[in-house]
């Protein structure tokens, strides 16, 4: 069984990664670490070609900082992980293209993310429109 796992930074992610530790103890699950940076590069911004590419270094730090914070979650278990790190303009298409890349059959996501509630609003949610969407089973994860 193969379980992608987004992740953000959030509480809810992170608790999304030790379900999927569950799974991986209990059912020998293979575990993918994804996580989604903001593409910015092909938006039109007045701001210059070299403060785009600091933005992106800067995000793409944050992504691989999340990624490593998950991977130790499951490293402190005895439990490896793939790890993904992508950059793209909505981060629920990307999560449903790696699942179809990687074959996903569950899909481990937060309810909420690091977003705010007004791009909630307006955008809807990560974990809804992957749940909608997603090519497999979708665990949706709610913490208090």
């Amino acid at each position: 069984m193969k379980i992608l796992v987004p992740v953000d930074g959030s509480k809810y992610s992170m608790e999304g990664v030790k379900i999927a530790l569950d799974y991986a103890k209990t059912k020998g699950a293979e575990i993918t670490l994804v996580t989604v940076t903001p593409f910015i590069s092909g938006l039109d911004l007045e701001i210059s070609a070299k403060e785009i590419e600091s933005i992106n270094e800067t995000m793409k730090r944050t992504g691989e900082e999340v990624l490593e914070k998950a991977k130790n979650i499951l490293n402190s278990e005895g439990i490896s992980a793939k790890t993904i790190l992508s950059s793209a303009v909505s981060a629920a298409d990307e999560i449903l293209n790696i699942a179809e890349k990687e074959n996903a059959a569950l899909i481990i996501i937060g309810n909420r993310g690091l977003g705010s509630s007004a791009a909630r609003f307006l955008m809807g949610s990560v974990a809804s429109k992957v749940a909608t969407n997603a090519p497999c089973s979708v665990y949706v994860v709610k913490t208090s």
